[in-house]
């Protein structure tokens, strides 16, 4: 049996090694130990870890590496970045935002990233972003998956037009319902928001994904109603709530009534580490709150829980690179997630989750599935996470779309070796005593 890709001695998360992934037409077709076959192309994994791709399943592509335009977000905070990207929003044009993008999916694409959901602005009457980015969803189909979400940013009834916008953006192919319910004028105005989005998703057969309580205020609440409208409109397994960073400063006792509903409802919920850390606390002294939404507490509750990226340099944050590593890194330390299969939950967290809440077909690393993975330079998730892993290679439907060398670092010191390999860091399997114990 002929393939058009083998990809040899590869280790798998689940911890399987020694293993040859043949891939044909695009699919995975087997995997098993010393598959002998001949192939149009070969990639030697050399023990180490090939995964599913990431998934980044909350980004803001539609101003993304905006940094500076007009101007600088001085203060860095979320309200500032709000009016920095209203500033924004007349002066860029459509052919601005589409190359922007294009440059971020290629970006996005060598950290090993296969597919995003993207919230994208209609509260501008042209909807020129929203052109925008279904012109590069169309550029980026044979390389990238790209999901958007119609966001109504200035609020469906606190901007007039914002409905009729949504509702035009649904009509032109985006694909996902969002929200913004805490950035309403009244806690009424935003529970009549969520309650009219769902029903628009409703309708149509659509997923919902709503900002919700993005705010260090207890009592921002709107993921209850959430809830809510999710059960009441049969909408299970279709609805996200992102951020939900109120939930960190919320009374325990409200909170334990809270998330079993929340899972009642099939909610999923996507934190946003790098930003929530960021952002949050910032009217805080000491002690600062993190921010952070209840990550372990929500899984455990059997919750879809995912990591997104949200930002790269752009009005409300100023760094980032396209690394969901990072972003599970900083999920895993924000959330106290240290023990050993925390830690390799929070790979889960930027790949296999997401993957599922965005509703992914053929996603994984199994026969039949969609030959796409990517090959790091680690020997575990964990590992992956710590190291930040070099994406040595990232394939797309049986094909090598983007390599990088490995990691090599050059340590001029006399008596030290000139290649570090990280993998001599990895812990045993049994390990050493201690000197002098």
């Amino acid at each position: 049996m002929a393939f058009d890709l083998i990809v040899t001695n590869a280790t798998l998360p689940d911890g399987r090694a020694g293993l040859d992934i043949g891939c044909r037409d695009g699919r995975i077709v087997a995997i098993e130990r010393g598959l002998a076959a001949e192939a149009a192309e070969t990639v030697e994994a050399g023990g180490q870890l090939v995964a599913p791709p990431f998934v980044d399943p909350h980004f803001h592509m539609d101003a993304t590496l905006s940094l500076g335009r007009p101007r600088m977000n001085v203060s860095g905070t979320l309200l500032e970045g709000i009016g920095l990207w209203g500033e924004l929003k007349p002066l860029q044009t459509r052919e601005e935002i589409v190359e922007r993008a294009l440059r971020y999916c290629d970006l996005a694409v060598s950290q090993g990233i296969l597919a995003i959901r993207s919230h994208v602005d209609v509260c501008d009457d042209s909807l020129k972003g929203v052109e925008a980015l279904l012109e590069v969803r169309r550029k980026v189909a044979p390389y990238l998956d790209l999901q958007l979400v119609a966001f109504p940013q200035d609020g469906l009834y606190r901007d007039p037009t914002a409905e009729a916008n949504l509702l035009r953006a649904l009509d032109m192919g985006v694909d996902v319902v969002g929200g913004i319910p805490h950035f309403e004028r009244t806690m009424e105005a935003g529970a009549a928001s969520v309650e009219r989005l769902c029903e628009i998703a409703a309708e149509r057969g659509l997923r919902v994904d709503m900002h919700c309580d993005e705010t260090d205020d207890p009592l921002s609440r709107h993921v209850e109603s959430l809830a809510y409208h999710a059960q009441r409109l049969g909408l299970r397994d279709r609805v996200a709530g992102s951020h939900l960073t109120s939930m960190h400063s919320m009374d325990n006792y409200y909170v334990s009534k809270l998330v079993p509903l929340m899972a009642e409802a099939g909610l999923a919920a996507i934190p946003n580490p790098l930003i929530n850390i960021m952002i949050q606390g910032r009217h805080d002294s000491y002690p600062k709150r993190r921010g952070q939404t209840r990550v372990p507490e929500l899984r455990d509750a059997g919750l879809a829980v995912a990591f997104g990226s949200d930002c790269v340099m752009d009005p409300w944050y100023s760094l980032g690179n396209a690394d969901m590593l990072e972003v599970a890194a900083m999920g895993l330390h924000v959330g106290q997630l240290s023990a050993r299969a925390d830690m390799a939950w929070c790979f889960e967290a930027v790949t296999s989750q997401p993957a599922g809440i965005l509703g992914l077909d053929g996603y994984g690393l199994a026969p039949g599935k969609n030959a796409d993975m990517v090959l790091l330079q680690a020997r575990d998730p964990v590992e992956a996470i710590r190291l930040k892993a070099t994406r040595l290679a990232v394939i797309r439907r049986g094909r090598v779309i983007a390599r990088t060398p490995a990691r090599r670092t050059a340590l001029d010191l006399p008596g030290r070796p000139g290649v570090v390999d990280p993998a001599d860091y990895a812990p045993s399997e049994q390990a050493d005593g201690i000197a002098g114990s």
